[in-house]
């Protein structure tokens, strides 16, 4: 039996992050949304809480924490606002590669820097599936031990301001690469309002032009990076997913409150057949993908034959639940939910974009069916 019961600790850094989601977060989050960037004064205030390096190794100045611990925290950081969270300063999901391989040397002057206090962004560019629905016209082509990059990537978060980026992708002769860039003048950022949410967390089109990488900026390749960038992913998967149930959690309580305190016709519309159906299918949603979310998160951590699909099963469940719990959030609202006076709106917004950067829910079940394929398909073989 899995048991989801916090631990003491956890459930103190969760009541912190929630209380300061809350109090600090949500009520910026309009300005940084107009400003297309989280303000310094959340940013050192998530900083001085600890809050800024929850995935990073402890040799990098940062907690390394189980998922199962981050999972939580996060949530209730996105109860906040998930724009603000996604925007916030460091190595975003790049996070994840240098906690598995933080001894790579092509690291060294990231490290150093975040020893130093000085978080710089990163921007992560996962190029592995070439059939995506943001699928693009960049490149890895191989080149002896040396690589070239050409094209435009996806929308990647923290583009715009990233100094550093990390990729993990198939290079031209479909075999796979993790490579690791510095110095931004090397690349170009294309900006731009994708979907039309998420603008604070520094969204772009990264664009380059016969870029030459030598092999002192390969971090992987082979079947060295065929499972450090699977790993990656199960672990971005599941920390994505943690934020998207926390912006689920916020919508679904804004409603509940909204709907019980407004009447029509003598009583609270909360008790309209159609509003409480409407409610319960959103607290269904938000209850399902939680504990997929919370699940997967053991599984990871525990390193599970089967995380691969546990991850896929749980980000593909928080897409669908997302954007039907904030799209429900603006109906609940009526009129007022168009209005940026609330920020359910936004919070609609915000949901479809993440659903666009971290693959649709199509895409996660195609790669969550070859996963349970695979055991028959290799006993098959056998």
């Amino acid at each position: 039996m899995i048991s989801f019961r916090p631990t003491e600790d956890e459930q103190a850094f969760s009541n912190l992050a929630k209380n300061f989601a809350i109090e600090n977060i949500r009520p910026k989050a309009r300005e940084c949304e107009q400003e297309r960037s989280v303000s310094n004064e959340i940013t050192k205030e998530v900083e001085e809480l600890g809050f800024a390096a929850l995935e990073l190794p402890e040799s990098w100045g940062g907690l390394e924490l189980p998922l199962i611990s981050q999972v939580q925290i996060l949530q209730a950081l996105s109860y906040g606002d998930l724009d603000v969270v996604q925007g916030l300063p460091g190595a975003g999901d790049a996070a994840s590669l240098i906690r598995l391989v933080p001894d790579k040397s092509a690291f060294q002057s990231y490290k150093e820097a975040n020893l130093n206090g000085d978080r710089q962004d990163v921007a992560f560019i996962d190029a592995t599936d070439r059939e995506g629905s943001l699928a693009s016209d960049f490149e890895i082509i191989a080149n002896g031990n040396e690589y070239v990059l050409r094209g435009t990537s996806k929308p990647v978060r923290l583009a715009a301001s990233a100094k550093y980026i990390a990729i993990a992708g198939i290079d031209s002769q479909s075999e796979p690469v993790v490579l690791w860039l510095e110095n931004s003048d090397k690349w170009r950022v294309l900006e731009g309002d994708y979907r039309l949410g998420l603008l604070s967390s520094g969204l772009g089109r990264i664009q380059f032009s016969d870029l030459q990488v030598g092999a002192e900026q390969v971090i992987a390749r082979g079947d060295e990076a065929r499972t450090l960038i699977s790993n990656v992913q199960d672990r971005i998967r599941v920390l994505q997913g943690a934020k998207e149930v926390g912006l689920m959690e916020a919508a679904l309580d804004y409603a509940i409150e909204y709907t019980a305190g407004r009447k029509a016709f003598g009583q609270e519309i909360a008790k309209f057949q159609g509003v409480s159906f409407t409610i319960a299918d959103m607290a269904f949603e938000f209850q399902a993908a939680h504990h997929l979310v919370w699940q997967a998160a053991l599984k990871v951590d525990d390193e599970a034959e089967d995380d691969a699909s546990h991850s896929l099963r749980a980000l593909s469940r928080a897409h669908r639940s997302v954007r039907f719990v904030t799209d429900s959030a603006v109906q609940m609202l009526g009129g007022h939910g168009y209005v940026q006076e609330f920020p359910v709106e936004k919070w609609m917004r915000d949901a479809q974009a993440q659903v666009a950067l971290y693959g649709r829910e199509r895409d996660l079940l195609i790669r969550l069916g070859e996963q349970i394929l695979k055991p028959v398909e290799e006993r098959v073989a056998q």
